[in-house]
């Protein structure tokens, strides 16, 4: 069957559904098989639940006209989302970066929805499935959609660029994130770079933090719409940046208050003042979106647990986000500060060296007690007052227990796999 045809029993549909535990009624269900599953297996079961069609690759599981056999159903899916988005023609503004996408995503989104009907992606939905999902999200009544992509290996970005087809881009930056897949530092910088060149070679806009080097150079051939401290030909100047803890912009005279913590926050809010202003929303209406969003899941929270702030920080942790967060947390005017902070995942070659340079920022830091949970951290165990080494989430566990800490200001930061947000049942 062609993707029209596909398409055209997708818009007789409520939704798009992979999983057969969240399958709604009236919805079209893809088989999409994975490394230890097939999921043909599930199409009976997810017609059963409510499912409208199912689309299946292989034969044997055909059932009846409610099931469509292609070739690929991961690639009928990614192909039927860029039909449907062409369909739709409504502007989309994607973003990626190595750190900050989903808050920058939110960000935007609350701004944009001031005005517009918006539909962004929902939490970190941003791969070769997720976007495809992302795309079919979108609907007639959508004015504008908001996609974020993620990448690990070069060619990502590319290619999720030629499903999404965006008319504007933002890259929040380029960090030492996926060392591993992409190669090093440089290697990150080109992969995330293919945004820019797809929005060049189609004509479309991106916005550039102009405060940033790799930004201003990489986009030069590019169609700007810019943010700056420091350049005032930028289409939005901002004034003043304070983050103690929480971040404060002002720009056009306003101030902006946010509930996020940390300077590394700064360019996510700059970034949707600059696109809210791009869409014509007001400066009022920018100013109460921001003022709005309360950060959840893990990222940049800010919460009190007995006596204890906690900066809780633990959705995930790279080189560049660890190092940011921990000179940040340098920064703020606090007594008693205790630093918890897990292992990087995805560095490797590089991983020893760059938990080392972590290690070293808070060796002979006084100000803060530095707990390093992980192998990798206790790899390059060495002797200090203020600096303590757990090989595992355990043993730090039963060692902090005795502590009962009280009064104190905690960051704490790791990556994903590290689940370090464990550590507030401890205090």
């Amino acid at each position: 069957m062609e993707i029209k045809n596909i398409h055209n029993l997708f818009l007789s549909c409520n939704s798009v559904s992979i999983d057969t535990r969240k399958i709604e009624n009236n919805s079209m269900f893809f088989a999409i098989t994975g490394e230890r599953f097939d999921a043909n297996t599930f199409a009976e079961e997810a017609l059963k639940k409510g499912a409208s069609f199912v689309i299946i690759d292989n034969q044997d599981y055909f059932i009846d006209e409610r099931t469509i056999l292609v070739e690929d159903s991961l690639r009928a899916l990614q192909e039927l989302s860029k039909f449907h988005r062409n369909y739709l023609k409504l502007p989309i503004v994607a973003l990626t970066g190595s750190n900050g996408k989903t808050t920058t995503k939110e960000l935007i989104n609350v701004v944009l929805s001031k005005k517009y009907n918006t539909k962004a992606t929902v939490g970190n939905l941003n791969n070769h499935i997720g976007v495809p999902l992302t795309l079919l999200s979108f609907t007639s009544k959508t004015e504008i959609g908001i996609v974020e992509m993620g990448a690990n290996h070069q060619k990502e970005i590319e290619f999720l660029c030629e499903i999404a087809q965006p008319d504007f881009g933002y890259i929040t930056n380029f960090g030492k994130a996926h060392l591993e897949g992409f190669g090093g530092t440089e290697g990150v910088i080109k992969g995330k770079s293919e945004m820019y060149q797809f929005l060049s070679e189609n004509n479309k806009f991106v916005f550039v933090n102009l405060d940033d080097t790799i930004q201003r150079e990489k986009t030069e051939k590019n169609l700007r719409i810019t943010f700056s401290q420091t350049d005032k030909n930028a289409s939005v100047l901002i004034n003043e940046i304070k983050a103690n803890p929480f971040v404060e912009i002002t720009y056009d005279g306003i101030k902006v208050k946010s509930n996020l913590i940390g300077l590394y926050n700064a360019n996510n809010i700059n970034a949707a003042i600059t696109i809210g202003k791009y869409f014509k929303v007001s400066n009022e209406e920018i100013k109460e979106a921001i003022e709005s969003y309360i950060p959840e899941n893990n990222r940049s929270q800010m919460l009190v647990k007995n006596s204890n702030e906690i900066i809780l920080d633990a959705y995930n942790a790279n080189p560049s986000s660890m190092e940011v967060a921990i000179k940040n947390f340098l920064q703020l005017e606090k007594e008693n500060k205790i630093a918890v902070l897990g292992d990087m995942f995805e560095l490797g070659e590089e991983s020893f060296e760059e938990h080392k340079h972590i290690v070293s920022l808070l060796e002979n830091e006084p100000e803060v007690k530095t707990y390093f949970v992980g192998s990798q951290f206790y790899a390059n165990k060495m002797d200090s007052e203020f600096v303590f080494f757990h090989e595992t989430f355990e043993d730090f566990s039963n060692f902090i227990k005795e502590e009962k800490l009280q009064n104190q200001l905690i960051l704490i930061k790791g990556s994903r796999g590290m689940a370090l947000e464990r550590t507030l049942e401890l205090l």
